[in-house]
């Protein structure tokens, strides 16, 4: 594995392990797949504004990602089908640690990301 990808990897440790929380911390499937629709929306997005604005050939993005399928199916050159899914792994976040299930935060001043209304069943057993 190059120097470089090794950033990449590295630099994705932070995000893949909020992703992955979420994943495991919500039991009601449909809002847990609500909630990793927009986050991965919104990575798409500012990975598509940044190839757009300084003008990246999406070939050197290829070698630093681990599916160049993913990748263009991000920068809209492409897209992801049905068949298209695969194991992430839990990643270690901090150095001489072992890979952990994340705890929930327990702050009591903290906004809910998504406030629970009455008319949503199971919302509160997400918290």
């Amino acid at each position: 594995m190059t120097a470089r990808r090794v950033v990449v990897k590295k630099l994705a440790e932070l995000g893949i392990a909020a992703v992955r929380h979420v994943y495991v911390s919500c039991p009601v499937d449909v809002l847990r797949v609500a909630a990793l629709v927009e986050i991965s929306a919104a990575a798409a997005s500012l990975a598509r504004t940044i190839v757009k604005l300084n003008h990246l050939d999406p070939a050197g993005i290829a070698p630093y990602v681990s599916d160049p399928a993913d990748m263009r199916a991000v920068l809209g050159r492409g897209r992801w089908l049905p068949t298209m899914i695969r194991h992430v792994p839990e990643v270690n976040t901090k150095l001489g640690q072992h890979s952990r299930r994340p705890e929930p935060a327990q702050l009591p001043d903290q906004i809910p990301l998504f406030p629970a209304t009455e008319t949503e069943a199971g919302a509160a057993e997400c918290r």
